[in-house]
């Protein structure tokens, strides 16, 4: 069972650390430290890095609300976290604070949101003068078993560092929300370093102090009435820089980020060897995208810009990080003959959002 990192205050007022939810949270600071030989050096990385994290909080018009995590990823104040940490203030109106590892605070106003990957950007109203920008690592490099460090407010309490390693790489996480929608957590890191609900949005960083994922989710064991709950079992997920830095920069510079479409839906199938062959066209948009390149139910896609096609996430991420316009090289197969066609994206409004990839089993 997976759920959103955002703490919440109501739940956190039947908590031993309720106490510590008032004005001097931004003064606690707790470090794990792992003794293994192999891992960061968390004093150091702690030193180098809290001075650019902050806690942000969220407070409905009722005085209600919560925290999350985010870090300043841009000049003049523009602060990196989860989407769904700050939708209380776009749906609900509620305020939006962010409080630096220092304890000052500052308002804040959202520049952009998006649901789908679960990114949003806000900014300071001190625009962060004096503190330092969270520079991003090489997440493409990133190996299993490589050491990282979490940083955030879980349960709200600011400046938590704790440290662990890379268990997995290239998860796809889909994330359900309360309204029925669902996020595409793309690519994802997965991490045993303890994250909690308040680290969301806050960075995972790597050695040498560059964040290369967002905090974003856990999983969690589910109780005998299938209802999930309880802290951190080992089970991170982060979303990578390599999702993450695009999207940021497009809310930044449009508010938004329209992820464009393909037109067609997809599904995975297996050679005689049971190694995947590629994917099978399920369906293609009628005058969609891909249908104007020429696919057709059917077809099989072998290879999805010069990468082997082996999973309908593929196209999910082709969407959520593309713009309309760009072109996306597919290898077809039909009838036994390969050719490769150029699809050019469309924005989202030239066709019915059916024609989006979902991923499937």
């Amino acid at each position: 069972m997976t759920q959103w990192l955002r703490a919440r205050w109501p739940w956190l007022a039947a908590l031993v650390v309720a106490a510590l939810l008032g004005g001097g949270v931004g003064a606690a600071t707790v470090l794990a430290v792992h003794d293994d030989p192999v891992s960061c050096s968390a004093v150091s990385v702690a030193s180098d890095v809290l001075p650019s994290v902050v806690t942000v909080e969220v407070t409905k018009p009722d005085g209600s609300g919560g925290n999350g995590t985010g870090a300043v990823y841009r000049s003049g104040g523009y602060i990196l976290t989860n989407e769904h940490v700050i939708s209380d203030a776009v749906d609900a109106q509620a305020a939006v604070v962010v409080r630096y590892s220092d304890g000052k605070t500052s308002p804040a106003t959202v520049v952009g949101e998006d649901f789908a990957t679960d990114l949003a950007v806000v900014r300071a109203e001190d625009h962060a003068e004096g503190r330092p920008l969270l520079p991003s690592g090489d997440a493409a490099s990133l190996r299993v078993g490589q050491p990282v460090v979490a940083l955030g407010a879980p349960l709200g309490l600011s400046n938590t560092v704790t440290a662990g390693i890379v268990s997995a790489l290239g998860r796809y996480v889909p994330v359900p929300s309360e309204s029925g929608r669902v996020a595409h957590l793309l690519d994802a890191i997965q991490t045993d370093a303890s994250i909690n609900p308040g680290n969301s949005g806050g960075p995972l960083v790597d050695c040498d102090g560059k964040q290369v994922g967002v905090n974003a989710a856990i999983s969690t064991v589910p109780n005998a009435e299938g209802t999930a709950g309880g802290g951190s079992v080992g089970l991170g997920f982060a979303i990578p820089m390599t999702v993450a830095a695009p999207i940021a920069d497009r809310l930044m510079s449009d508010g938004r980020a329209d992820h464009p479409v393909l037109g067609l839906s997809a599904h995975p199938v297996s050679g005689e060897s049971g190694k995947p062959a590629g994917l099978v066209v399920a369906g293609v948009q009628p005058g969609g995208p891909a249908d104007r390149a020429g696919l057709a139910a059917g077809d099989l896609l072998v290879e999805i810009a010069g990468e082997p096609a082996v999973s309908a996430e593929q196209l999910v991420l082709v969407s959520l990080l593309g713009k309309p316009g760009d072109t996306v090289s597919l290898t077809v197969e039909r009838q036994g003959r390969r050719h490769t066609v150029d699809v050019t994206l469309a924005a989202p409004a030239a066709q019915s959002p059916s024609a989006q990839p979902t991923p499937s089993g």
